[in-house]
């Protein structure tokens, strides 16, 4: 990039992982080049108010992301959101959606930019949506011909008479409880017996109408990173979680984790899961970026599909700036790699529209 870019960095967000995007936040706008970019931070409060965010920014790029929403809440003026990422003449604008979870990770932002006319860094409408529900992800995956555990999904009041019955016959026991629509582990819960199923399906039900439910693989955690059009993969990473399983504590409060990077593969298994992390990738339409899950069971079923997260966490602790730094792509420049495939896809799309404009209907 050699022009100068205005980058309107959102965080904060109306899901239930608004914690966890201010996290990022801190570390992006601690890493961005004040040579490169005209930084302007705009906070998504929890009750959906656009603010501009320069103390609280100035709070972020100290460290203290626990006091943001009071921060976010006591700084204005409430922006247009349109107008927030409309373009500054002679001047370009690329917006870095940092929204974990609904609201910001699952099209809903990426529509109204898309409607704005600006580009921005990572998946559109259709992947993100797509990644972002469990089970839409999870027929698509299969559609690919991907290899995933075995699971089921239920809507809030519709759930069968034999709920246990069914359940622990066709996925045995313990399962994971999940809302279809979130990630950062919020709402998961293990279940062992008919009433703990009942309270996780009631707790994933209080963040999204659907719920997913999963056999418990016994595997490793293996995650790759995706990058780039066309998309490469990274060296994949393991994590060890500390607890049970790699819940929202051990991701993001205890730093308990244990994250190998590479992981410990053979060249074989290295390659193979590599091709798996695109081939999912491509298979939920994402784009520019993505962390894709496995868990790998050894002697068994091997590499089995886990999630395509599209907003990966950038946070000290996260694995998807992990692994592309052990790649050979530092934060910082990975960042830079981000914004300009904003700016590349921006072009395309741009003279197609014109394109269509001159041939007409």
């Amino acid at each position: 990039m050699t022009e100068r870019i205005r980058l309107v960095v959102l965080f904060g967000g109306r899901s239930a992982e608004h914690e966890v995007s201010c996290t990022t936040a801190v570390n992006v706008l601690q890493a961005l080049d004040p040579a490169r970019y005209d930084v302007v931070p705009v906070g998504v409060t929890h009750e959906g108010r656009w603010v501009l965010a320069e103390e609280a920014a100035k709070l972020l790029a100290s460290g203290g992301p626990a006091a943001l929403p009071s921060a976010l809440a006591a700084e204005g003026p409430v922006l247009e959101p349109l107008a927030t990422v409309a373009e500054e003449p002679a001047t370009r604008t690329v917006v870095l959606p940092l929204l974990h979870g609904p609201f910001g990770e699952d099209g809903t932002v990426q529509g109204l930019l898309e409607l704005a006319g600006v580009p921005y860094v990572g998946s559109g409408v259709l992947g993100s949506a797509a990644a972002m529900d469990k089970i839409t992800a999870k027929h698509l995956a299969a559609a690919a011909g991907l290899p995933q555990g075995k699971w089921l999904w239920f809507r809030d009041g519709e759930l069968p008479d034999d709920l246990a019955e069914r359940v622990f016959g066709e996925l045995g026991r313990p399962v994971f409880v999940k809302p279809s629509n979130l990630g950062s582990s919020v709402g998961v819960t293990k279940a062992h017996d008919g009433g703990e199923l009942v309270a996780a399906l009631e707790l994933a039900f209080s963040y999204d109408e659907f719920a997913v439910v999963e056999e418990a693989i016994v595997g490793r955690e293996i995650e790759v990173g995706v990058l780039g059009d066309p998309p490469e993969a990274s060296v994949p990473g393991e994590i060890r979680p500390s607890r049970d399983f790699y819940d929202y504590e051990d991701k993001y409060l205890v730093d308990g984790a244990e994250l190998l990077v590479p992981a410990p593969l053979s060249t074989d298994e290295t390659a193979t899961v590599r091709g798996l992390g695109i081939s999912a990738f491509s298979a939920v339409r994402a784009e520019a970026m993505a962390r894709v899950d496995f868990f790998y069971e050894e002697g068994g079923r091997g590499f089995l599909l886990n999630e395509v997260n599209t907003i990966p966490g950038f946070t000290p602790i996260s694995m998807y700036p992990k692994v592309w730094e052990a790649s050979g792509v530092p934060y910082a420049e990975l960042i830079d790699r981000l914004v300009q495939l904003a700016v590349d896809r921006h072009g395309r799309r741009s003279s197609r529209i014109g394109r269509r404009r001159e041939l007409g209907p």
